[in-house]
């Protein structure tokens, strides 16, 4: 594995590589999460067929925060000048949460950067979120919602690596910043896409599988997988069922 930082949009971008061989796919992780955190079940599989590139996004995992909203615009620029950073013309780009509307966010505004764009628990617009997202009386019980579990193990995981660890509490709504105020793309935007897309939700994901067919039918040939039994936190962990289906899609 190789690692660095770009300094780009006024951060100091932290990156990780990981193979040396193939087309190159780019990671791109949850709020609050890391690129282990997210996608350590998938890595070392992708890496022996790609060039994978990790990226912490801005506050986050080894890169520290700045004076900036983590809009998925801002957000795109970044994964966008990492690629010229690294000299890539084109990537393969898988997104978890928040990474999959970064993701989206550079298939709509960045499509000549492209080769493919996959969504993980990633809606189109805000009222593609289960009601439980709006309701913190649900939180304690709702079966879609982080457990304790998942939270201590975002705590140790930035506690970890972070330059700052001891802003961990105000992660989560630092990460809010990047829905606060989003209207969405709209209809015309996501007709608009041209990269093959796979979109990927949970059947207890934080976006319902009903917003997730919705976004199918918006975009030119997408297709959809639900994954079964699997929650928001889970869904980018499922190797079990992602990696046959990324071979596939991918090649």
């Amino acid at each position: 594995m190789d690692t660095g930082y770009a300094d780009i949009n006024g951060l100091h971008l932290y990156y990780e590589i990981h193979g040396d061989g193939g087309t190159p796919v780019v990671l791109l992780h949850g709020g609050v999460m890391t690129i282990d955190l997210t996608f350590a079940t998938l890595l070392p599989t992708l890496a022996h067929r790609h060039r994978v590139i990790g990226v912490d996004f801005q506050a986050h995992g080894r890169t520290a925060d700045i004076a900036r909203d983590l809009t998925y615009a801002n957000l795109a620029s970044d994964v966008v000048g990492l690629l010229d950073h690294l000299g890539i013309e084109r990537a393969h780009v898988i997104g978890h949460s928040m990474g999959g509307g970064t993701a989206l966010e550079l298939a709509v505004n960045h499509p000549d950067r492209l080769l493919s764009v996959v969504p993980i628990s990633a809606s189109v617009r805000p009222d593609g979120a289960h009601p439980d997202l709006a309701d913190p009386s649900t939180y304690a019980t709702s079966t879609r919602m982080p457990t304790e579990q998942d939270f201590a193990e975002m705590s140790a995981a930035y506690i970890r690596v972070a330059p700052h660890p001891e802003r961990f509490d105000g992660l989560a709504a630092r990460s809010m910043t990047s829905v606060n105020g989003w209207s969405g793309w709209t209809d015309e935007q996501l007709a608009g896409i041209r990269a093959p897309t796979l979109i990927v939700v949970g059947d207890n994901d934080f976006t319902t599988a009903a917003h997730a067919a919705v976004m199918q039918e918006l975009i030119p040939g997408a297709q959809l997988a639900i994954l079964p039994g699997t929650t928001h936190m889970r869904a980018p962990r499922r190797a079990d069922l992602l990696l046959p289906m990324l071979a596939e899609f991918l090649d």
